[in-house]
């Protein structure tokens, strides 16, 4: 009697991990389990990626630049044909504005340029 308790204890363990090992299988959808060509996928050069990435980078990065210095420019005429009128030696809160757009240009320009992709 106890020979078929553990005979039955060891055909029920055996279920149990069958079951489980069932249970971990991965299914795949059709499409993708029957693909004859999942062995060889499209031949892409990642270093070629990735220098087209950082080429537009690059590109992005120098109109960036281009748009900043053009605007810290306008910006610092401004400021400089204020300062030529304006006979107080007190500075309006336009032109302390306009002090602190450049410098921020500046700081944002710099910064662009010493990046490198």
């Amino acid at each position: 009697m106890t020979r078929q308790i553990l005979l039955m204890a060891a055909f029920c363990a055996l279920l149990a991990l069958a079951g489980l090992a069932q249970a971990q299988q991965i299914h795949l959808p059709p499409a993708v389990s029957q693909s004859q060509g999942m062995g060889s996928p499209p031949v892409v050069e990642s270093d070629q990626v990735q220098r087209e990435q950082a080429k537009a980078a690059n590109e992005q990065r120098q109109v960036e630049i281009k748009r900043d210095t053009e605007k810290m420019a306008a910006l610092t005429e401004e400021l400089k044909e204020y300062l030529e009128k304006s006979q107080s030696t007190v500075m309006s809160v336009d032109a302390i504005k306009k002090a602190e757009q450049i410098e921020k240009l500046a700081h944002n320009v710099r910064s662009k340029m010493k990046q490198s992709y």
